[in-house]
């Protein structure tokens, strides 16, 4: 099995988020699926139907999240530091064309969220700048064609 590196508080998330749909959504759905049983005729219950169909998908989260989990490689990026961009980094990038600055943390691919600032470990800009120290220049693809951005500062906390 490979393991899917994690920062602590993508762990903590991902854990929450599985307590929750094993003590909270899954009693939920059950009560749900009585109520709609307790309807009479199954076969036209669209309420029965809807029930089914969210515990498959929640028992199919739970799946997921404790597979994550179980392969989890938990990384204490406040532990780290240095000045070369590695997982956890938090690197502020000015991109080249427009001068508009962007900061990202390179964080696991559960975790990624890049509308929060968070990019996976596997995402183009990541690997590109997987290596790189402050001052540096890294070309990157994107489906909206290629960008070039210029290394502003590298931290970790």
């Amino acid at each position: 099995m490979e393991k899917v590196p994690l920062t602590v508080k993508g762990f903590a998330t991902l854990e929450a988020e599985l307590r929750h749909r094993q003590q909270v959504e899954r009693p939920r759905i059950i009560q749900a699926i009585s109520e709609a049983r307790a309807l009479g005729d199954l076969s036209e219950n669209a309420e029965y139907h809807a029930a089914k169909e969210a515990q498959s998908l929640n028992e199919g989260r739970i799946l997921e999240l404790e597979s994550l989990i179980s392969r989890a490689e938990v990384i204490d990026v406040s532990k780290l530091s240095g000045d070369r961009i590695k997982f956890g980094a938090i690197v502020q990038l000015v991109d080249e064309d427009t001068e508009e600055e962007k900061t990202y943390q390179i964080v696991g691919e559960p975790e990624a969220d890049v509308r929060s600032g968070r990019v996976s470990i596997t995402s183009p800009i990541a690997r590109a700048l997987i290596g790189k120290g402050v001052g540096d220049t890294v070309e990157v693809n994107t489906p909206g064609g290629g960008k070039s951005y210029e290394i502003v500062s590298v931290r970790f906390q």
